[in-house]
């Protein structure tokens, strides 16, 4: 039987129901490129390992900048990349359609049992579609996740994904409920949170000694607030990238902006000052520095989606500048609040400390385990 025969096979038993008791040491394929999904996959790696089975990485290079990709690789003990498709920037088309002409070649290359993709970005999307055209079973890592903001890429990303996977791992009980909603509740499995894995070993390191505060060189007598802002719309159209700017400079602390080269890109083109008032430029940081800078900090501020969970989970409160987020818990718990305005995202900044929780919405920190048992049991069958 051909390889396209093969893989049909395997598509066919990943939407059977699970397995007893049999497994066998499988090909996963885990296709990443942006820094949320170099974090994701070190415990899944760690876990492949653990359980023998076969793992290729295919990196898409959709973040380029070795700061925002080798050396998380690197810090995190990620095996190196399988391929690399070095894609590079370029519109929502250009990155994805350069990623689709490569990863044809990709899977006829590795062949591999199961096409493992994570989050949202546009090396999700990518990835997924390729394995289903070619019949490669799908499985999708934080699946089931919704903001309800149609205007944002991502999510048009992870709800097309949602719906071309044959196996949907849930990170969070509301993920469940949402891919409930959409039809989708016999191929999804709720696993946790796998950046929960990470964040909780790097957070006990940095803890014990084992990773210095970058930022403790920042003049803050009084604190400081560590920043990142990337998303298109707080940074593709001038003036808000403005408004954004400014009113971090008018925070009652430094705040230092973790600048990604796009972001500074796009300032420069736009004459918008990240210098200015109480704003401090750094460039982006390591994984366990990150988590480091985080932890000694006054509050987070961000349009990211991990970060927003990781700071939760850091118990470090966090602004977000944004409409509406996929981790609702966070801000049901009191420790993230959403801020668009400049009057909000002061107001968010300068806000009493949150009541203390002991609340574990995401898991327990073993959620790549589950993640490649439900795998390996699905098209163990």
């Amino acid at each position: 039987m051909g390889g396209r025969g093969r893989a049909e096979d395997r598509r066919a038993a990943l939407r059977r129901s699970p397995a007893s008791g049999y497994t066998r040491r499988v090909k996963i394929m885990s296709v990443v490129g942006a820094r949320p999904q170099f974090v994701k996959l070190a415990p899944v790696a760690e876990a492949m390992t653990a359980a023998g089975h076969e793992h290729v990485i295919v990196h898409t290079g959709q973040h380029y900048d070795p700061m925002l990709s080798d050396v998380f690789f690197r810090d995190l003990g990620i095996p190196e990349p399988d391929a690399h498709l070095g894609v590079g920037s370029g519109s929502h088309g250009v990155q994805t359609g350069a990623m689709l002409a490569q990863m044809d070649e990709v899977l006829d290359r590795f062949r591999p049992d199961c096409v493992l993709v994570y989050g949202d970005t546009n090396s999700t999307l990518a990835a997924a579609v390729s394995a289903v055209k070619l019949h490669y079973p799908v499985a999708h890592l934080e699946a089931g996740l919704r903001s309800f903001n149609r205007a944002m890429p991502e999510e048009h990303n992870r709800v097309l994904t949602d719906h071309a996977a044959d196996l949907c791992l849930a990170p969070t009980e509301a993920a469940m409920r949402h891919l409930g909603t959409e039809g989708l509740s016999e191929r999804s499995v709720l696993v946790g949170d796998v950046m929960t894995d990470v964040l909780l070993k790097v957070r006990d390191a940095v803890l014990a000694g084992g990773e210095p505060n970058p930022l403790a060189d920042v003049d803050a007598p009084d604190g400081y607030y560590v920043a990142t802002i990337h998303r298109a719309e707080n940074t593709d159209d001038p003036e808000r990238l403005r408004e954004v700017a400014e009113a971090l400079g008018a925070a009652d602390k430094p705040v230092v902006l973790l600048a990604h080269p796009r972001v500074r890109a796009k300032a420069a083109e736009h004459g918008v000052d990240l210098e200015t008032g109480s704003l401090v430029v750094r460039d982006p940081l390591a994984y366990p520095q990150l988590i480091a800078a985080a932890l000694g900090s006054a509050g987070v501020v961000t349009d990211s989606g991990g970060l927003q969970k990781e700071a939760f989970l850091l118990r470090v409160p966090c602004t977000t500048v944004r409409r509406e987020t996929e981790w609702g818990e966070t801000v049901e718990l009191g420790w993230n609040v959403l801020a668009n305005t400049a009057e909000e995202i002061t107001a968010a900044l300068t806000r009493p400390a949150p009541a203390a929780t002991e609340a574990a919405p995401y898991g327990d920190g073993r959620a790549a385990t589950r993640a490649v048992d439900a795998i390996v049991e699905r098209i163990g069958a």
